[in-house]
């Protein structure tokens, strides 16, 4: 029997096979000018056990998100997510689930494909949605793109799109990235002292390829001058809207407001708030788009004897190869994530979607009231309506109010100057259906201990 553990010693068994007589000879062709001589600096070999007490000691040392009481959002939100959906997703036929290049073996998954895009393009209010993209950014980017190949030829102001001034860094970004070598132009909206979209600038932008908006605001603003840009830009310009999921339980969808493209961050339905990902982007649109949006599309036929059947339709796995041809810098998608967005959706259905939205609206509305009693501080936007976020304005820096909330195990919320460097006193607090009453009044305690503190230390 041939061992298979590492570290036996078996050098020499190995080197007999290759020819050769010492761990010199495999290196003789290397100069011994540029030769490493000496052991590495690491530490000596580790037994299995030896290793995983080392980990346990490492990983002791995170904070897991639910156990701190978090006010932090910004993009990623804790909603609860039913364990079912958790429980289905682990199932062997999602779990290991390949690209569905061959559908006469892929029906149910394909289906599951399916059913996801209906879900979004019925939550959105239009017609067509995609299998998903990576994350919100990159959704927002290739909407970008997607306005820019539809609309270049009639548009007034060619090779040129208009972005929300708002817009996160972050995401600005991705966007910056992909546009740059396609050679588009950004330019961006102004938005009023009180957070709302500036509607004159929207006029600057009709004859552009498009305009990219947010709704709710990156300040958790929910605007309600955007019915209006449609109006203003006419039908030559796309109007593209990126969105939080969880909001639509009780905002207008955006399809009913003239938006050519929806786009967003998927995660807060089906997905728990984790270090980096996986994520997954919403992508949607009306048919004007369709055969020039970015990702893959699974649709549904008939087939020879007359059953029902699914497959990857009008993007091609050839399409993507020959980049040449490629209408966009995406050639696969998140399934497993997104099928996760897709049963937490379906278990919710309706009315459950509607009462999410209500608990997360609920949450913040008694954040602003409690918050808002404390004399200190100000909420700059208090007259606005919010979902999920608002900003806090502070008597001192928000980096140094942070660190207060640390030591007593709260993490407080972000901190706006990462986004808007000038605003150093701005916190972004964050209240989904997860953050309780005992939780909103233990940060305004904290909050106005603090904020106290900085009165006297003036």
């Amino acid at each position: 029997m041939v061992d298979q553990l590492p570290n036996l010693g078996r050098e020499a068994e190995m080197l007999a096979a290759m020819g050769m007589s010492s761990i010199e000879d495999l290196f003789e062709d290397i100069p011994a000018e540029v030769r490493m001589t000496g052991d590495l600096p690491l530490p000596p070999p580790q037994s299995e056990e030896e290793i995983l007490a080392d980990a346990r000691r490492l990983l002791g040392a995170n904070v897991a998100m639910g156990e701190r009481v978090s006010f932090l959002g910004a993009g990623l939100y804790r909603n609860y997510v039913p364990a079912s959906v958790f429980q289905l997703v682990t199932r062997g036929e999602f779990l290991t689930a390949y690209t569905p290049y061959q559908p006469e073996v892929s029906q149910g998954m394909l289906q599951a494909m399916w059913e996801f895009q209906t879900l979004i393009s019925e939550l959105v209010g239009l017609p067509v949605a995609n299998l998903s993209l990576y994350d919100g950014s990159t959704a927002a980017a290739e909407a970008l793109t997607c306005a820019v190949r539809v609309h270049n030829r009639k548009a007034t102001e060619k090779d040129t799109v208009y972005v929300s001034e708002l817009t996160p860094p972050d995401r600005l970004s991705v966007m910056h990235n992909y546009c740059q070598g396609a050679e588009i132009n950004i330019k961006f909206l102004r938005h009023h002292a009180d957070g709302t979209l500036d509607l004159e600038s929207v006029s600057e932008a009709a004859g552009s390829c498009g305009v990219y908006i947010e709704q709710p605001n990156p300040l958790g603003i929910l605007d309600g001058g955007l019915s209006q840009i449609k109006d203003i830009i006419g039908e030559h310009t796309a109007l593209i809207v990126a969105v939080q999921p969880v909001s639509l339980g009780l905002v207008e969808a955006p399809g009913q407001y003239g938006a050519d493209i929806v786009v967003g961050e998927g995660q807060p339905l089906g997905s728990p708030v984790t270090g980096g990902g996986p994520i997954y982007g919403i992508f949607a649109c009306s048919k004007t788009y369709l055969r020039l949006m970015p990702g893959r599309i699974v649709g549904r036929s008939i087939d020879v004897d007359g059953k029902v059947a699914y497959c990857l339709t009008l993007s091609t796995r050839e399409q993507h190869i020959r980049r040449h041809r490629a209408t966009s810098n995406i050639c696969t998608n998140e399934t497993l994530i997104a099928l996760m967005g897709a049963m937490h959706m379906a278990l919710l259905g309706p009315e459950g979607l509607q009462a999410l939205a209500v608990r997360n609206m609920t949450a913040c509305l008694l954040a602003k009231q409690k918050l808002g009693e404390i004399e200190q501080i100000q909420l700059p936007h208090s007259n606005s309506h919010h979902f999920n976020e608002f900003v806090i304005e502070l008597p001192g820096s928000s980096e140094d109010c942070l660190a207060h909330l640390d030591t007593v195990g709260i993490i407080g919320g972000f901190d706006l100057s990462a986004w808007y460097p000038e605003r150093k006193n701005w916190l972004l607090a964050t209240f989904t259906d997860q953050t309780s009453e005992k939780q909103i009044e233990l940060l305004a305690a904290h909050l106005a201990v603090w904020a106290t503190s900085q009165g006297v230390n003036a």
